[in-house]
């Protein structure tokens, strides 16, 4: 008797390290993954931050985007394995071109989650060349990065910013992109950061925006990846879709200036539901899934590399603005209930 109780005892606990295997085995599968979801919080009608981790996790969404350090979200991220981007906020970007500021930024963000798998810190959203706080970019990556430095997790951890597609002077076709006259000096200097520490650029790449900007030039199947052949012949290029053709113009602009090497991860993308004529659930049902299923093939200019893509954004927010439409992208409504059938791997 005490033999076969001993035995079950070890089957037992052979089932149970199968069994956390297999779990772990899982976690790691999602954070593989491409795909991610910005997780916005403009909203006065959203569900408590842990349902909102467990939302992730339930499905396979496996990195996430934050717009700033959200305690009860870091909290909530612990243990979690979900990959993070974890903004600068625009307005803190003077305070953080002082290296002390900087040291206690990471030590209260992201040092006191060390059960957390942070993997970018975007330092700025959007900053245009103009704007008075862009001189204070590079400055904050800097001491960002040097504190990063300082905790041994630059190898874990990258430091970059995220730009959108005003900052390309010229964009067709993508053989011929360049950032324009007014951001080409500011450009410079980012890309020499991202260059010297093995960083990305992380860019906001909408399709969206540039079909509704053009729709006499650009058909709706080329914007909602759905072309059954090649609309813009580049060279040797080829392209079927508009994702590609923005993605490889920035492409083609990072080596006009030094950045050959820079790697570019899409830190949104997405297509709103409602507030426009092309704003439709079918349009954007067609738009999450297509590019789900393309970014593991790479563009023209990268084939074969799997492009990383944060989706736009995890809830529709209400308190979003000014257009009608901004309060529309989510793939989520925030009863938590799916907005489309998508599958996220």
């Amino acid at each position: 008797m005490a033999y076969f109780f001993e035995m079950n005892n070890k089957f037992f606990i052979l089932a149970t390290f199968m069994l956390l295997g297999l779990f772990m085995s899982s976690l790691e599968k999602i954070g593989a993954q491409p795909i991610g979801v910005c997780y916005g919080q403009i909203g006065d009608n959203l569900p408590p931050e842990q349902e909102v981790i467990n939302l992730f996790r339930t499905n396979g969404i496996g990195k996430m985007r934050i717009y700033g350090p959200n305690p009860a979200i870091l909290e909530a991220l612990r243990g979690s394995n979900i990959e993070l981007i974890l903004d600068v906020t625009n307005d803190k970007l003077q305070a953080l071109s002082d290296a002390a500021t900087a040291n206690d930024w990471v030590r209260q963000n992201v040092l006191n989650y060390p059960d957390v798998t942070y993997r970018y810190i975007a330092v700025g959203n959007e900053i245009k060349p103009n704007d008075g706080r862009a001189q204070y970019v590079v400055p904050a990556m800097q001491n960002i990065h040097n504190a990063i430095v300082s905790a041994n997790l630059q190898d874990q951890i990258k430091v970059s910013t995220s730009i959108d597609m005003s900052l390309l002077g010229n964009a067709y076709p993508p053989s011929a992109g360049s950032f324009s006259d007014s951001a080409s000096s500011y450009m410079a200097s980012v890309i020499s950061f991202l260059a010297n520490n093995g960083a990305p650029l992380l860019a906001n790449v909408y399709p969206y925006f540039s079909y509704i900007d053009n729709p006499q030039s650009i058909s709706l199947d080329y914007a909602l990846l759905r072309s059954p052949g090649v609309v813009v012949q580049d060279g040797e290029y080829g392209y079927q879709n508009l994702f590609d053709a923005i993605l490889d113009a920035l492409y083609s602009a990072l080596e006009k200036s030094g950045g050959s090497n820079v790697k570019v991860v899409v830190s949104e993308s997405g297509w709103p539901s409602e507030g426009h004529a092309a704003a439709t659930i079918d349009n954007a049902a067609t738009y999450y899934q297509n590019l789900i299923n393309h970014v593991n093939s790479g563009t023209p200019k990268r084939p074969g590399q799997a492009i990383q893509t944060y989706l736009f954004a995890m809830f529709d927010e209400n308190k979003k603005g000014p257009e009608e439409t901004e309060r529309h992208f989510g793939l989520f409504h925030p009863d938590k209930q799916p907005k489309y059938q998508i599958r996220f791997n």
